[in-house]
């Protein structure tokens, strides 16, 4: 994953007045006793430029206080705008879950995205459907989790770093931020990213990737989540 980009202060969502959002409320057993945890609040974008085209995501995770616990943002490659959106959104959740975060409350302007996770709208697209249920299934390991829209010039900063993660991937010099001389990479370099691992979901068959992106006619070695942790670890 790119490194992370620091970011200044944002309002958390439950200090903002209640006509500003929408919000609703997913448990995954009513008879739980209330978490003692604190929220922690995310902040998700994706973008796309071409609809498909170049796409990233980026995710501030702030807690209650409003301090900053984490900074998450990717290229994806080629893909649509709601890909991009439910890839910010699956970043989120497995920050909350490998970061101890039970109680989780995202903000994002994807009404579409919202809407489906709340049960509102259909999810229709064969694309966004293993997304989707991946979402949920996160979801449901949660002790609480809530999810509200709110208009684009209300998540800006999540929205900077999606389209700090396109430009790395298409290339391009962020707008506004001075030029850094170093030494030319070598053209090795250049041309073959550090390679790592996708992961994706298997369904009838066939892999349905997560995230990133695989040129057609490309060779490759699948295994399981898990073994590939547990060879990472005698290494």
């Amino acid at each position: 994953m790119e490194e992370s980009i620091r970011l200044g202060h944002m309002t958390p969502a439950f200090q903002r007045s209640s006509g500003d959002t929408q919000s609703s409320f997913f448990q995954n057993d009513s008879c739980r006793k209330p978490a003692t945890r604190k929220w922690a609040i995310a902040y998700t974008d994706g973008g796309s430029r071409g609809n498909p085209g170049p796409s990233g995501y980026g995710v501030v995770i702030l807690g209650e206080d409003g301090s900053v616990l984490g900074e998450l943002s990717e290229f994806l490659g080629m893909r649509t705008n709601n890909v991009a959106e439910y890839s910010g959104l699956l970043a989120a959740l497995e920050f909350a879950l490998e970061n101890g975060h039970s109680r989780l409350r995202v903000v994002s302007d994807s009404e579409l995205m919202v809407k489906q996770i709340r049960g509102q709208y259909r999810v229709q697209s064969p694309d966004l459907r293993p997304l989707y249920e991946e979402a949920k299934r996160r979801i449901a390991k949660l002790e609480e989790f809530q999810i509200e829209h709110v208009l684009r010039g209300k998540n800006k900063k999540a929205d900077e770093l999606a389209n700090q993660a396109m430009d790395r991937g298409m290339r391009r010099k962020p707008e506004g931020k001075a030029s850094v001389s170093a030494l030319p990479a070598s053209p090795i370099a250049a041309e073959a990213p550090p390679v790592r691992p996708l992961r994706g979901i298997v369904k009838d068959g066939r892999i349905n990737l997560l995230e990133g992106s695989i040129p057609e006619g490309t060779i490759v070695v699948v295994m399981p989540e898990k073994a590939l942790g547990q060879r990472a670890g005698k290494s």
